[in-house]
C-alpha cells in the first residue's frame, strides 16, 4: 500500500512541475496537490479526516497569517519609496556620480538597485523603479536584453537580504531564524550576485561607445519628482534592514518607522489630513501589489504540512536515488539549476515545496542548510531570470526583448551565480 501511494504522489508531483512549467495558476496547483495529497495520506493512514480538517486545511493558512502582515508592511514601504520619489532621486544621484562612464554608471546603478530592495518588495516597486533605470540603461548604449537583465539580477540581488521574502519561505521553513548566522552567509550571497552582474555588464559592453549623460533624461511622467527630495531622505531605503540586522527590531516596526521617516522628511506630513491621506494612499496600493501573491502564499501552508505527512511515502523509491549528504545535495542542485525555471522543482514560486517534501523523506538535514539550498535558485534563477515571475514579464513586454533573447543573455550567468552562491551554502551550512 505505501509503494502504491507513494508512486501516486510523484505522478502527482511530476503532474505539478509539468503544470507549473506551462503557466498555470500555482494558488490552483498547490490547493488541488494539497487536497490529493491529503485524501491519499487519509487512505494510507497516515492522517485522519478530524486532524486534515484541523491541521492541514485550517492550520495551514492560519499558520501563514503572520507573514502575511510582514508582505504587506514590506509592499507598503515600497510604494512609499517611489510614491515620494526617493527611489527616483536616489537612482538620479547614482547616474550623476558616474559621470560620462557608461560601465560606471551602469554598475553603480546595479549597487543601488540591489540596496533598494534590500528592504522593498513587490511588483508594483519593481515596475516603478524600472520604468526609471531601464530607459537610464539603454541611453547609455546597454541592450536592451542587457538592460532588462542586469536590472532583473539587480533586483534579485537584494532579495538574499530582504526580510520580506524571507518570511515568505518561512511558510516553508516555520523554524528557520532571522538571525546572525543567516546573516553572515546571505551578505556575501547578495555581493556574488552583483559581481556577476558587474562581470555581465563589462564583458557585454565592451564595445559600448558613450551616449549623452544619463541623467539628462526625462523621468517617467507617472513618477514623482524628485528635485525637491532632501539628501537626508536617501538614507530611507537601508532604514529597515539596518533597525533590522544592527539593532534586532522585528520587521513591521522598522518598516513603519522607515516608512514615516521617508513620508516626513519629503515634506508630506504639513497637516494630519495630508499625513492620513498619504499613508492610507500608499497602504492600500501596497495591498494591491502583493493581492495574488497573498491569495498564493495562503494556500501554499496547506501543501507544506501535508507534504510532511506524506514524506514517508517517498522513502522506498527515492530512498536510494538521491543523495543523502550535504556535498552530493549541493552538487546535484549545481548540476539540476535550471530546474529552477519555468516553476519547476528548485524554486519555491513553483514546484519547489514538493522538492522539499521530497528531500526530507531521504535524509535528515538541517533548517539553515535546506533553506538556503532552495533560496539560491529560487532568486537567482527564478525571481532574477525566469520569464514566467510576474515583474519579469513585465520587464520583457516594457522593453520589447524577446523570451529567447532574456534568456541567451542571462541564463549563464544567473548559473555561474546559482552555482557559486550553492557552495557558499555548503561551506556555511553544509
Amino acid at each position: 500500500m505505501d509503494l502504491a501511494i507513494g508512486v501516486i504522489l510523484l505522478i502527482t508531483y511530476v503532474a505539478l512541475i509539468y503544470y507549473a512549467a506551462k503557466g498555470g495558476n500555482l494558488m490552483i496547483g498547490f490547493l488541488g496537490m494539497g487536497v490529493i495529497w491529503t485524501f491519499l495520506c487519509i487512505i494510507g493512514g497516515r492522517l485522519t479526516w478530524d486532524e486534515a480538517m484541523v491541521n492541514i486545511l485550517q492550520g495551514g493558512p492560519e499558520s501563514w497569517g503572520a507573514t502575511a502582515v510582514n508582505v504587506i508592511f514590506g509592499s507598503w514601504f515600497g510604494r512609499v519609496l517611489v510614491d515620494t520619489g526617493i527611489a527616483a532621486k536616489l537612482i538620479r544621484s547614482v547616474t550623476e556620480l558616474g559621470g560620462d562612464n557608461p560601465k560606471i554608471v551602469t554598475i553603480l546603478l546595479s549597487i543601488v538597485t540591489g540596496i533598494i530592495f534590500t528592504s522593498t518588495f513587490g511588483a508594483g516597486a519593481v515596475v516603478a523603479i524600472g520604468v526609471i533605470v531601464l530607459p537610464i540603461l539603454m541611453s547609455l548604449g546597454v541592450s536592451k536584453p542587457l538592460a532588462v537583465t542586469s536590472y532583473l539580477m539587480s533586483v534579485g540581488s537584494g532579495m538574499y537580504i530582504n526580510t520580506v521574502l524571507f518570511s515568505q519561505m518561512q511558510a516553508i521553513f516555520p523554524d528557520m531564524v532571522y538571525g546572525r548566522d543567516y546573516i553572515n552567509w546571505a551578505f556575501p550571497a547578495m555581493g556574488v550576485q552583483l559581481l556577476i552582474v558587474a562581470l555581465m555588464l563589462v564583458f557585454n559592453m565592451r564595445t559600448t561607445k558613450k551616449r549623452r549623460r544619463a541623467w539628462a533624461l526625462q523621468l517617467d511622467a507617472g513618477v514623482a519628482d524628485s528635485n525637491d527630495i532632501p539628501a537626508i531622505a536617501l538614507i530611507t531605503p537601508i532604514i529597515p534592514t539596518t533597525l533590522s540586522i544592527v539593532f534586532g527590531w522585528l520587521t513591521i516596526p522598522a518598516f513603519i518607522v522607515g516608512a514615516l521617516f521617508g513620508l516626513a522628511v519629503t515634506g508630506h506630513f504639513p497637516t494630519f489630513k495630508d499625513a492620513s491621506r498619504i499613508i492610507s494612499s500608499t497602504f492600500y496600493d501596497g495591498v494591491v501589489d502583493v493581492a495574488s501573491l497573498l491569495g498564493f502564499l495562503f494556500v501554499l501552508p496547506i501543501f507544506n504540512k501535508i507534504s510532511g505527512v506524506a514524506a514517508p511515502f517517498f522513502e522506498p523509491i527515492l530512498g536510494g536515488v538521491l543523495p543523502k549528504s550535504t556535498l552530493g545535495l549541493v552538487i546535484a542542485f549545481i548540476v539540476l539549476a535550471l530546474t529552477g525555471l519555468f516553476r519547476g522543482p528548485l524554486t519555491i514560486f513553483g514546484a519547489g515545496a514538493a522538492t522539499v517534501g521530497v528531500i526530507n523523506a531521504i535524509g535528515s538535514f538541517s533548517t539553515p542548510y535546506l533553506f538556503t539550498l532552495m533560496y539560491v535558485p529560487t532568486i537567482a534563477m527564478n525571481l532574477s531570470a525566469c520569464p514566467t515571475q510576474s515583474w519579469n514579464m513585465w520587464a520583457l513586454n516594457y522593453s520589447k526583448v524577446s523570451v529567447k533573447d532574456f534568456l541567451k543573455t542571462g541564463l549563464f550567468w544567473a548559473w555561474i551565480i546559482t552555482a557559486i552562491n550553492l557552495v557558499l551554502v555548503y561551506i556555511y551550512f553544509g
